[in-house]
C-alpha cells in the first residue's frame, strides 16, 4: 500500500477522545532527533496587556486534528509522505523535507497516528526524529488508522497519509500446480479407480471448487476433498460418463486460478461387425470386414487377422495392428480349407470376440495335363576310335610297368593286345584292363627280351582301330638265357 502527503488532517471526532483507550505502538527511526526548544510563544502576556483586553466568552476547544495556520516562521508540511512497506505487525512510511524550513529552521519531525474511529492523534515517538523514514512496530492483525508527519516547530503544517492504514494478512495469489502425468489425457480403464491430487498454492487458505464439462460435480459419484494446500478428486469405480474435462478453480479475495484435466475412461472394443470372404484363387484368399460398432470409448490401434486349417482347427496369427479393412492371405497350402478371424483393438487389448467367416476357403490343385512332345531318337552306334594314343615307354628291368590308352566306341569293342604284331592274349606275363574305355596293359618284371612294338587294337561291328608303341626295357639281368646273345632277343 502506498499513499501520497496530504495537507489537511482526517477528522477525529472529540466526543470519542475520552472513552478511547490509547495504544502506542513502537518505533525504529532511522536516527535520532534532538528535542525542540520551546519558544516565546508559550510565554505569559504583560499585565498592561491584560488590562487593555475586553473579557470574551471561551470559545469552542478546536479539534485536535485541525492544524494551526501555517507561518514563516514555521517549517512547510514534509513532501511526498509515502508507505513503502506493510507487514502483518509493521508500517514503514517515508518522506522529502519541506520546501521553506522558516525562521525558526528544523528540528526535527514528528509522527503521529490517529487509530479508525478515534479523534486523538498520537505520536509514535517520545522525541522529534531528525530522520525522513520510519517504522512503527507492534502492530496487530485487523489494526487501521491513519498517519501524518510534521516538523517539531509549534504549529507547522503535518502530511498526511492519503489513505488510512489497514493491517491484515499477507494476501499470496492463488497458484495451482498441476502434475506433469495430468497435463495430457489421464487414461483408466472402465471399473479403475480415479484419485487425482492437485497441489495448490494461495494464503490465507483459498477457496477451491471443481466441475465436470462447466457442471456441477454428482456427489453420488464423485468425492472431493479440499486441504490447505492441495484438492483431491476420487471415483471409485470409473465409468465411460465420467470421461470428461474436469476444472479446478481456486479463488482468493478476488483473485483466482484454474487448472484443467482431462480424464478418459475406456475399455475393450467390440468385434468387427461383419466379415466375408471375397475371393479365393491359387495360394491367395481375399477378406473383406467392417468396423466394430463400439470402439471402447477410444481410438482403434487396429486389427488382428487369424488362419485355421480345417484339418488342425488350430489359429495362427498372420496380421496385427493392420489398419485397413480389406488384407489378402497368401502362402496357403495347396488341398487344404481355411477359416479365418479378426479382432478389434485398442489401448485395452483386443476384442473378447471375434468376426469369423462363414465359408471355408478351399485351396484347390492346379490340374496339370502333361502333354509330351515327339522324341527323335538318335542313333549313338560309333566305330572304334582311340581319344589318347599309346606312348613310347622305357623300363628298367625286374620292375612291372604299365601302357595305357583310351578309346571310344559304341557298342562296346573288344580290345587286343599285340606284341610285334602277334596276340599276347593268354599269356601269363601280360594282364589287360578296360574301364569306362581307358585301356590298360600291365608287363610283370619285364626284361631286355620283352622290349619291342606294343598294339592296342579296338573292334566293333562297326570297324576297328589300332595305336602303336615300342617299349625299351634297359640294362641287364643276370641269368636270363638271352643275357649273351643279344640276337637271340628277336626269336
Amino acid at each position: 500500500m502506498t499513499g501520497k502527503a496530504s495537507s489537511e488532517a482526517p477528522a477525529c471526532g472529540p466526543e470519542e477522545m475520552a472513552s478511547e483507550s490509547t495504544r502506542v505502538p513502537t518505533t525504529e527511526p532511522s536516527g535520532e532527533a534532538a528535542v525542540p526548544e520551546s519558544t516565546g510563544e508559550d510565554q505569559a502576556p504583560e499585565p498592561q496587556e491584560l488590562a487593555s483586553q475586553a473579557p470574551a466568552p471561551a470559545a469552542p476547544a478546536a479539534p485536535a486534528a485541525t492544524p494551526a495556520p501555517a507561518s514563516e516562521d514555521v517549517p512547510s508540511a514534509p513532501l511526498q509522505l509515502t508507505l513503502e512497506d506493510v507487514s502483518t505487525s509493521s508500517v514503514t512510511v517515508s518522506w522529502e523535507p519541506p520546501e521553506r524550513l522558516g525562521r525558526l529552521g528544523l528540528q526535527g519531525y514528528v509522527l503521529e497516528l490517529c487509530r479508525d474511529g478515534a479523534s486523538e492523534w498520537v505520536p509514535v515517538t517520545a522525541r522529534p526524529m531528525m530522520v525522513t523514514q520510519q517504522t512503527v512496530r507492534g502492530l496487530a492483525l485487523g489494526d487501521k488508522f491513519s498517519l501524518r508527519v510534521a516538523a517539531s516547530a509549534g504549529s507547522a503544517p503535518p502530511a498526511v497519509l492519503a489513505q488510512p492504514v489497514h493491517i491484515r494478512e499477507h494476501v499470496e495469489a492463488p497458484k495451482i500446480r498441476v502434475p506433469r502425468h495430468l497435463r495430457q489425457t489421464y487414461i483408466r480403464q472402465v471399473g479403475q479407480a480415479v484419485n487425482l491430487q492437485i497441489p495448490f498454492q494461495g494464503k490465507p487458505k483459498p477457496q477451491a471448487s471443481w466441475t465436470h464439462n462447466s457442471h456441477a460435480l454428482d456427489s453420488q459419484r464423485v468425492s472431493v476433498r479440499t486441504g490447505d494446500q492441495d484438492s483431491i478428486l476420487f471415483i471409485r469405480s470409473a465409468q465411460r460418463s465420467d470421461s470428461g474435462r474436469y476444472e479446478l478453480t481456486v479463488q482468493l479475495e478476488g483473485l483466482e486460478a484454474k487448472a484443467a484435466i482431462d480424464i478418459l475412461v475406456i475399455e475393450k472394443p467390440g468385434p468387427p461387425s461383419s466379415i466375408r470372404l471375397l475371393d479365393v484363387w491359387g495360394c491367395n484368399a481375399a477378406l473383406e470386414w467392417t468396423p466394430p460398432q463400439d470402439t471402447g470409448n477410444t481410438e482403434l490401434l487396429g486389427y488382428t487377422v487369424q488362419k485355421a486349417d480345417k484339418k488342425t482347427g488350430q489359429w495362427f496369427t498372420v496380421l496385427e495392428r493392420y489398419h485397413p479393412t480389406t488384407c489378402t492371405i497368401s502362402d496357403l497350402i495347396i488341398g487344404n480349407s481355411y477359416s479365418f478371424r479378426v479382432f478389434s483393438e485398442n489401448l485395452c487389448g483386443l476384442s473378447d470376440s471375434a468376426a469369423v467367416t462363414k465359408e471355408f476357403a478351399h485351396i484347390k490343385k492346379a490340374d496339370i495335363a502333361a502333354k509330351p512332345k515327339g522324341f527323335i531318337e538318335r542313333d549313338f552306334s560309333e566305330a572304334p576310335s582311340f581319344t589318347q594314343p599309346l606312348a613310347d615307354h622305357t623300363s628298367t628291368p625286374g620292375y612291372s610297368t604299365q601302357l595305357f590308352c583310351s578309346v571310344r566306341a559304341s557298342p562296346k569293342p573288344k580290345i587286343i593286345w599285340m606284341k610285334n604284331k602277334m596276340d599276347i592274349e593268354g599269356n601269363p606275363k601280360y594282364r589287360a584292363l578296360s574301364e569306362q574305355g581307358v585301356c590298360t596293359l600291365e608287363i610283370r618284371k619285364p626284361s631286355p627280351f620283352d622290349s619291342g612294338v606294343y598294339t592296342c587294337k579296338a573292334v566293333n561291328v562297326l570297324g576297328e582301330a589300332s595305336v602303336d608303341c615300342r617299349l625299351e626295357v634297359k640294362g641287364e639281368q643276370q641269368g636270363h638265357p638271352f643275357a649273351a646273345r643279344p640276337d637271340a632277343a628277336k626269336g
